[in-house]
């Protein structure tokens, strides 16, 4: 089975292949194809992005597809970036870029006010536009300095407490396992095989 994921992001990719692997759905990104138009993020919830994505892409192309839209939440800057995570520091804005002003923002914030939790909403949907969500969350602390150099995007910052190490520090299998894109996975591959 043929998988269309409405990504890009080449680490979002590899974390999605990595655990759909052993599922028999071949995983095919947006590089393989010529002349998409994707939907622009512009929805006020991580489910209205996705859909979006995952619709205009499965519409383009005649295949199921899967989109996600997924983001860091923090309390104490009011559940920001949320769904601005990716272009929090402004559009295309790099992760480190991304992560300097999330510590500028939380800078004097003490350690027991910084919880975090990384959220994901994924939408699996037909060229029809009948769509199907799944959803992961993982809770967590931002660190005031970045540790580990595996992962993508705000990992470095964000300090598992269960594991007792950020994001960026653990094993691929082990944050595929945990990661809020690893929980809402695991409901699409229970999903895809009573299909």
């Amino acid at each position: 089975m043929q998988l269309v994921v409405a990504s890009q992001n080449q680490g979002k990719l590899k974390e999605i292949r990595s655990v759909l692997a052993d599922s028999g759905i071949e995983v095919i990104g947006l590089d393989a194809f010529d002349d998409l138009t994707v939907a622009e993020e512009d929805g006020e919830t991580f489910h209205d992005n996705a859909r979006k994505k995952a619709v205009a892409i499965a519409e383009q192309t005649g295949q199921l597809c899967l989109a996600d839209d997924s983001g860091l939440e923090v309390a104490a800057l009011g559940g920001k970036p949320g769904v601005y995570s990716a272009r929090f520091a402004g559009e295309g804005a790099s992760d480190q870029q991304n992560n300097e002003l999330l510590l500028k923002k939380l800078a004097g914030v003490p350690d027991a006010q910084r919880q975090g939790a990384f959220c994901c909403v994924m939408a699996l949907c037909t060229p029809e536009g009948e769509c199907q969500y799944f959803e992961g969350r993982i809770e967590g602390r931002i660190l005031a300095e970045s540790l580990g150099s595996q992962g993508f995007g705000y990992d470095p910052l964000f300090y598992v407490e269960s594991h007792g190490c950020t994001m960026a520090q653990l094993p691929l299998d082990e944050k595929n396992r945990i990661s809020h894109r690893g929980q809402a996975l695991q409901k699409l591959v229970v999903a895809v095989k009573s299909l």
